[in-house]
């Protein structure tokens, strides 16, 4: 445990490096093709950093962060493009907490013209409207019931080969929606202690979501959608446009940020079992893309006719999720031991802070 948090603390340190030299250095190169190639180092140590790293519960949101999240950031800066670019320039606290925390800052642009920017995202139908419950009004006890619940999984796990495998799979669904949520969360607080900003929310309660539209568009990490629209989805849809016109545009650009997507997931699969990919997790993300898209397709094509009942959609919405994260999501984790490394160590924090609170009792005198 001491090695690998001076291993995680020499990580994040070259991070903040990187950040000092992408600040300092690479912001005053013209944008382009220059600084773009001034920042390809970066990329590539952002890319091998979570190798120096061996516990799954710090790889993971490393990686997340750093290699997709910070990767993504940095490459629509070579451009003078997405968060890390403002005018006036943002201050190095604010410039590096954008680039190495996943989060946004909320905007309130109301340009009512049909090709502002704002209007254009509003329409858009892979994230057609960013939800205003972000954790800056999010209810307190949402996220300490999120907590307790997730706590309360670990020591079902240790029963397990009592319970039905797909039951288990079904549990990891929720955990690592109830992990993923309060890490953001904890993400989220410290961001605002340091930029006393509001912030535009990651999650809107997934469980709901209508369609898998609704899904990934709106309720479902919501940092990766705001990402990938710029990194892929409009740079697609657009060449797919002058292709294929505006009305099937739609399709090539929503598989192509889908793949995008599983290709990262894939690699962060690496990080986390240093096992050759199987290409499975890709596949998941793939076939969902295509599901979307057709969803998409068969909506337009109803409008104004018949629409399913919410509870109807959304069990057929969740329940499609679960269903092909069991199938396709969970098995290389499972094969290569990530799942029960994962909630070892989970375990081990759960019992150390148990220590910690029975000494802090027994110093009190309680």
């Amino acid at each position: 445990m001491r090695g690998e948090t001076k291993s995680f603390m020499k990580v994040w340190l070259s991070v903040l490096a990187s950040m000092w030299y992408c600040y300092f250095v690479a912001r005053k190169i013209p944008k382009g093709k220059i600084r773009l190639l001034s920042l390809l180092p970066i990329f590539v140590l952002f890319s091998l950093l979570p190798l120096n790293l061996s516990s799954v519960n710090l790889i993971g949101p490393t990686a997340f962060f750093i290699t997709w999240l910070a990767n993504f950031k940095l490459l629509l800066f070579s451009f003078d493009q997405g968060p890390l670019s403002s005018n006036p320039p943002h201050s190095m606290l604010r410039f590096i907490s954008l680039a190495c925390l996943p989060i946004n800052i909320k905007t309130f642009k109301t340009d009512p013209s049909p090709q502002s920017p704002t209007n254009i995202k509003i329409k858009d139908n892979l994230n057609s409207k960013i939800p205003t419950n972000g954790y800056g009004t999010k209810s307190p006890l949402n996220l300490a019931t999120k907590a307790l619940l997730s706590a309360l999984l670990i020591p079902i796990y240790g029963y397990k080969q009592h319970i039905h495998p797909n039951i288990i799979l079904v549990l990891y669904c929720c955990h690592i929606y109830f992990e993923l949520e309060i890490v953001l969360a904890m993400c989220a607080a410290l961001a605002r202690a340091l930029l006393g900003l509001e912030l535009e929310p990651q999650f809107d309660e997934p469980y709901l979501s209508t369609s898998l539209q609704d899904f990934w568009g709106k309720r479902w990490n919501l940092m990766v959608t705001s990402i990938l629209r710029p990194t892929v989805y409009n740079p697609i849809r657009s060449m797919s446009a002058r292709l294929l016109g505006s009305e099937w545009a739609l399709m090539p650009a929503m598989v192509a940020t889908f793949v995008a997507s599983g290709l990262i997931h894939e690699l962060i699969f690496f990080y986390l079992t240093r096992a050759t990919p199987t290409w499975e997790v890709t596949w998941f993300f793939v076939l969902h893309g295509i599901c979307t898209a057709l969803e998409v397709l068969v909506k337009k094509s109803l409008t104004g006719r018949w629409r399913l009942h919410r509870a109807v959609s959304r069990l057929l919405a969740v329940g499609f999720v679960v269903a092909t994260s069991i199938w396709l999501f969970f098995p290389q984790m499972i094969r290569n031991g990530v799942d029960v490394r994962g909630i070892e160590e989970l375990g081990d924090l759960v019992e150390f802070v148990k220590e910690m609170l029975k000494f802090a009792r027994v110093r009190h005198g309680v």
